[in-house]
């Protein structure tokens, strides 16, 4: 989910109203706080803020909170401060470049924590360091409470490798929206997505209608998105999509710096995105 920001504060507003529009579309659960939600830039008082708006209108949606940090004690500090969420999104260290056996011990340093599910996130073209499927595995056959991996890393044969090896009950989301159709034809569960900010009912319609292998329906949602898959990521996310959403009338089209707005000709791109897409 995006955070909109107003003046340079949280638009608790536009929050609310997003939220209820994901939820109305008829979304699976919610995921706030994670990289589209530049939450880097965010304090602990403004992560509390997003979570309980975020709450008070997820009409009993899951929801799943971005906790990870480079470091143990961090993630430990803000699975604390957001410790009224359903589970807890963990990103696999960046920065500190750690070997597979330092990521294994990690992740179970923090799930052993909590009672609550961990997610998994895998995205190597942001941290640096790539979790191999061995690794994924190893933590989803022997930490129960680590339920599901959010796969990233573009790497298809590393993501079929999880789907084939993991045990009964874990779940295989892919990171990338692109790859959805792909991820879910090998036997995976769904998508954690970007497109659900601007586009939430198609998403829902897209993914349901795999999750019930109605391929020439997914095939045909997949196809109608593909655009805006792509276009979602011609610049660093979230910017291409907060030009989206204003343009969409939805958020003021605000990012903290080191993150700056589209340029002129992603804009246009983005306006093109959504006519293309629903055909206006």
């Amino acid at each position: 989910m995006f955070t909109p920001f107003r003046n340079g504060v949280v638009d608790v507003e536009a929050l609310r109203a997003t939220t209820e529009r994901q939820v109305q579309a008829g979304i699976d659960f919610l995921v706030p706080l994670g990289t589209t939600g530049e939450t880097p830039t965010l304090s602990n008082e403004e992560k509390l803020l997003v979570f309980h708006t975020v709450r008070q209108v997820s009409a009993g949606r899951p929801i799943a909170v971005g906790v990870g940090t480079n470091s143990v004690h961090g993630t430990l500090s803000n699975m604390e401060l957001l410790k009224e969420a359903d589970a807890y999104l963990v990103v696999v260290p960046f920065y500190n470049k750690p070997p597979q056996r330092g990521i294994y011990e990690y992740f179970k340093t923090l799930a052993h924590a909590t009672d609550k599910p961990v997610i998994l996130y895998n995205v190597p073209g942001r941290t640096g360091t790539n979790c191999e499927a061995e690794t994924t595995l190893a933590l989803a056959h022997d930490v129960p409470n680590i339920v599901a991996v959010k796969e990233a890393s573009g790497k298809l044969d590393q993501i079929e490798k999880i789907i084939q090896g993991a045990p009964e009950g874990f779940q295989v989301l892919s990171g990338n929206d692109d790859d959805t159709l792909a991820v879910m034809k090998m036997g995976g569960h769904g998508v954690v997505s970007v497109a659900s900010n601007v586009a939430p009912r198609e998403m829902a319609d897209f993914v349901h209608a795999a999750q019930k292998r109605e391929w020439p329906v997914a095939e045909e949602l997949n196809r109608r998105m593909g655009p805006l898959f792509k276009n979602l990521f011609v610049e660093a996310n979230p910017i291409p999509g907060k030009a989206a959403m204003a343009q969409l009338g939805l958020m003021e089209n605000s990012l903290r710096l080191p993150l700056m707005k589209a340029l002129d000709s992603t804009e246009a791109l983005m306006r093109e995105t959504l006519n293309q897409l629903w055909e206006k």
